[in-house]
């Protein structure tokens, strides 16, 4: 099933996660339920240029989230722990939380998983984001181009302006000095 409107409850799936103290189970629920949150989806991490310049888009924009109601903003991929883990820290995105989604269960319940593999990348996830509010999807902007494309849809001033088209957003230049920084280092 594809996700374009609102109004669905997010898939139910147990994500597993890797901390300090070692392996441990994430519910949708645990999630989702009683919270705002923005999610969105790269289709892997140092999937470049495009996922760093989305991911830094919704690290800049989080403060401005967070005063207009959003409790947390995650970044799915179809990706193992680790991987996430070293490119949040790469990237220096502390304001985002990372969901690997290492099987895809949670990309192929929404209905965006794509086979990616004549690029070598196996199956991942199609670029899009989401409102969710209390564990059902109020939201969604899914790219209409492949993972190779600059989002246009799935980005977070696009975002914002659907939660509150009157938010001040940062100065572009803070934000596209962020992305070249980490595009020209990489």
């Amino acid at each position: 099933m594809l996700f374009h409107y609102g109004g669905q409850p997010v898939p139910r799936v147990i994500f597993h996660l890797f901390s300090k103290a070692g392996w441990y189970d994430l519910s949708t629920a645990d999630l989702f339920e009683g919270k705002t949150v923005v999610v969105f989806a790269v289709p892997g991490a140092f999937t470049c240029p495009h996922s760093p310049i989305q991911l830094l888009a919704y690290n800049e924009y989080a403060e401005i989230f967070w005063a207009n109601g959003v409790d947390e903003i995650l970044c799915i991929s179809v990706n193992d722990p680790f991987s996430l883990a070293t490119w949040a820290q790469e990237e220096g995105a502390d304001r985002v939380r990372f969901i690997p989604d290492v099987a895809g269960e949670f990309t192929r319940a929404m209905g965006m998983l794509v086979n990616l593999s004549d690029k070598g990348m196996g199956y991942r996830s199609r670029r899009y984001s989401m409102l969710v509010k209390d564990g059902v999807i109020e939201k969604m902007f899914v790219e209409p181009e492949g993972f190779e494309a600059m989002p246009v849809v799935a980005n977070a001033e696009t975002m914002l302006n659907y939660i509150n088209p009157k938010a001040q957003k940062p100065e572009q230049t803070t934000v596209v000095m962020q992305m070249w920084q980490t595009m020209l280092s990489a």
